[in-house]
Parts: C-alpha cells; structure tokens; sequence
C-alpha cells in the first residue's frame, strides 16, 4: 500500500452524549464528532477501532474505504 493511499472510515454520530458517562463523551471528542448527525473520515487504525467500538452505540460506521 502507498503512502498516500491509506484506508479510512466514515463514521456518523447517531447518539447524543447527554446523560452518558465522561469517558464516552471523552472518545466522541476524540474521534471529532460533537454533534449529532457530523460525518467524519478517519484512518482505519487498530487505536480508531477501539474507539469506535466503545461507542459504538452512539455512532454508525458509513462507510469504508480503500
């Protein structure tokens, strides 16, 4: 794989981080999502995964690409 051409995630946050424990507001700031309905397209790294995972009821994976 090249340098430029990196696999990348588009997830969308689905849940609102009201009334949910600190560390899962934490990793919805981390992964740069604050509002409802925001798209991001992140790296697909083994670290963005897990923070994926941990949240994985307040955000939706859209879609993943090459």
């Amino acid at each position: 794989m090249s340098a430029d051409k990196k696999k990348t995630l588009k997830v969308k946050q689905i849940g609102s981080p009201i009334r949910r424990r600190w560390d899962q507001r934490a990793t919805l700031v981390g992964l740069g999502l604050n509002k409802m309905h925001k798209v991001r397209e992140l790296e697909d790294t083994a670290a963005v995964r897990g923070m994926i995972r941990k949240v994985s009821h307040l955000v939706e994976l859209v879609d993943e690409t090459n």
